[in-house]
Formats: structure tokens, C-alpha cells, sequence
């Protein structure tokens, strides 16, 4: 855990988040962010977390146009207070995360980008990115590597990767406000595709900071990732 940065124990800045629920669920084969894991909604069981953490101050949430009214009523219904706005989002991932940006006010001035499709994310791990993006412009959540990974072409090995230098990073992603903005847009603008918003960043030059992660902040995208949920709640209920 040597790479990782720890976080101060000083209370961090005032921090906006963007939950991005926007996708089709095409391996799912039904809506993930309604779908209920431990007995609630996945998106509620998100959004929860981020509700325990006093560094986030306003919630916006990107979701497909027909999911909006479900997504405000389940907000309303579970007192999640600090979700501001609930709006549609856009045809890629990108460009979601982008209209996201535009929604947060401009008091905080940190941005956090999480998956919607991560309810088991911990208020430890949002906070010790927030804190870390505070001092370097930008952070995300990340977990060593354990398998031996090989880079192909073709379906024939090309070389084996340095698994002590592999990490698979997670959500939420933080950063300073306009930084992000920005990439974003540059990203949109050059018709580049992102699979994650630290990447927006590093186009421009920016380095992310790596936090401690946790195995246990899965993405949920099959529904064998629903059965697995249901075991992790089992041995961790406080999640």
C-alpha cells in the first residue's frame, strides 16, 4: 500500500459528485440501477454513501430520460437530502459525465465522478480521495492488480505486463472543478471516447494520484455481479 496516499485527517473542501447511471444495462439484460441488492435499490444503496460523507455538499445524478422520475421519487422516498438535481444524460459516457459537470455549483471547488453501477463503495474511500484531490488536482481510488496480465494482438502474446506496477483503478474519481470541465470538453471536442474521466485528464498532461481502493467497491454489470453483491453484504452488512 506503499503507492497509496493517505488521507489527512483534517476535514477536506466542500466537494460536488456526479453519479453517472446513464448506461443501457445491455449485460445486465434489465435496469442495474433499479435493480435491488440487500434489499435496496442499487442506486440508493450509491447514493447512500455519498450522503454519510460531510465533505459532499450537493449530488447530481445522470440517468437515462425514462429513468429520471423513478430515480427523483426513490431520492425523495429515502431522504437522500443532498441530491440537487436528477437530469438526463447524454449518449456516451463522456458526455454524460460532461453534462454533469455543468449542473454542480460552482462553491465546491472539487468534482467527484463515481459509477452508479458501484453501490458498495465505503465514505472511506470517498473521503480519502476527496482529500487527496484537494492537494494534487486529482485522485481516484485504485486496488493492486492480482493476475498476471499479457497484452495481445491477434490472439497471440505480445509481452507480459509488470504486475507490481498494475493497478485497476475505481470510482469515485475526483478533481478540481474546472479541470475537469475542461477535459472533459477537450475530450468531446477531439471525438475521443473515454472509459473513465481520470483518462480526460492525463490527455492533458495532468497526473492522477492513486488512493487506497477496496476489492470490495465492485461494478456491477451482469447479474452474476448481483449474487456476488448479496455475498458481500452478507459478510460486511455495513456496506
Amino acid at each position: 500500500m506503499g503507492l497509496f496516499r493517505r488521507r489527512k485527517k483534517e476535514a477536506g473542501p466542500s466537494c460536488s459528485v456526479v453519479v453517472v447511471a446513464a448506461g443501457a444495462s445491455t449485460r445486465m439484460g434489465f435496469d442495474k440501477v433499479l435493480a435491488e441488492v440487500g434489499g435496496l435499490p442499487v442506486i440508493v444503496r450509491c447514493l447512500q454513501s455519498f450522503q454519510q460523507v460531510s465533505e459532499v455538499k450537493e449530488i447530481v445524478v445522470v440517468t437515462r430520460e425514462d429513468l429520471v422520475p423513478d430515480v427523483a421519487r426513490l431520492c425523495q422516498d429515502f431522504g437522500l437530502t443532498k441530491v440537487a438535481k436528477v437530469i438526463r444524460g447524454g449518449e456516451t459516457r463522456t458526455q454524460s459525465a460532461r453534462l454533469g459537470t455543468l449542473e454542480c455549483g460552482h462553491k465546491a471547488p472539487l468534482i467527484a465522478i463515481h459509477d452508479g453501477a458501484r453501490p458498495f463503495v465505503t465514505p472511506q474511500v470517498i473521503g480519502d480521495a476527496i482529500a487527496q484531490a484537494a492537494v494534487g488536482g486529482a485522485a481516484a481510488p485504485a486496488v493492486s492488480v492480482k493476475d498476471t496480465i499479457k497484452e495481445a494482438r491477434d490472439g497471440l502474446v505480445e509481452r507480459t505486463l509488470d504486475r507490481p506496477s498494475l493497478y485497476a483503478v475505481q470510482t469515485p474519481q475526483v478533481f478540481d472543478g474546472d479541470l475537469i470541465r475542461a477535459a472533459l470538453q477537450k475530450a468531446l471536442d477531439d471525438g475521443v471516447e473515454l472509459t473513465d474521466d481520470c483518462a480526460a485528464v492525463e490527455r492533458l498532461g495532468m497526473k492522477v494520484a492513486l488512493t487506497a481502493g477496496d476489492e470490495r467497491n465492485i461494478k456491477l454489470t451482469t447479474p452474476a455481479d448481483l449474487l456476488i453483491g448479496e455475498v458481500l453484504l452478507e459478510e460486511a452488512p455495513a456496506l
